[in-house]
């Protein structure tokens, strides 16, 4: 790869590195695994990233190959690897700016969106990164039908879990 390449993909990914981060926290339970994945998510961006053509925004196509590539080591790793919880790890950050209400609230959310399968998961993160459907569906490979279709039924889903 040429340096004017080399140099936008590390400006890229340094511009957008949150949406990775996100991602590895909805796939991962602890520190570790989360450095794991956002490593092998930088990998395969930096593998495709000569084949990404500017059809669509830089961070539409993060997300896909990023998501990709969450899902796809989630099943093999789900088969036979347990991960630590978060919950369970000694030393935890308190944010100031956030209420202690708010961030039990978001606990409660991450836990039910983590009982969902692969594909949902994705699609309520890219939701509740405020994608439209058009964007979700782009990024997911479906059509933006199926997308609103399985979204209201996700809805449907989570308001069971989080109130039974």
């Amino acid at each position: 790869m040429n340096k004017k390449l080399e140099h936008q993909f590390v400006t890229e990914l340094e511009n957008n590195q949150n949406i990775v981060h996100k991602v590895c926290t909805l796939y991962t339970n602890d520190r570790h695994s989360h450095n794991d994945l956002f490593q092998e998510i930088t990998i395969q961006l930096w593998k495709a990233y000569p084949k990404f053509r500017g059809e669509s925004k830089f961070s539409t196509w993060m997300y896909r190959v990023a998501l990709n590539t969450a899902i796809t080591l989630y099943r093999k790793s789900k088969r036979s690897i347990h991960t630590q919880d978060y919950d369970s790890v000694i030393y935890k950050v308190t944010a100031n700016e956030y209420d202690p209400q708010v961030e039990e609230q978001l606990k409660l959310m991450y836990a039910a969106v983590k009982q969902l399968g692969d594909i949902d998961k994705a699609l309520v993160f890219l939701y509740l990164e405020d994608k439209d459907y058009r964007e979700i569906a782009e990024t997911l490979g479906i059509t933006e039908v199926n997308a609103r279709v399985k979204m209201n039924r996700i809805k449907k889903k989570l308001k069971t879990i989080l109130n039974p």
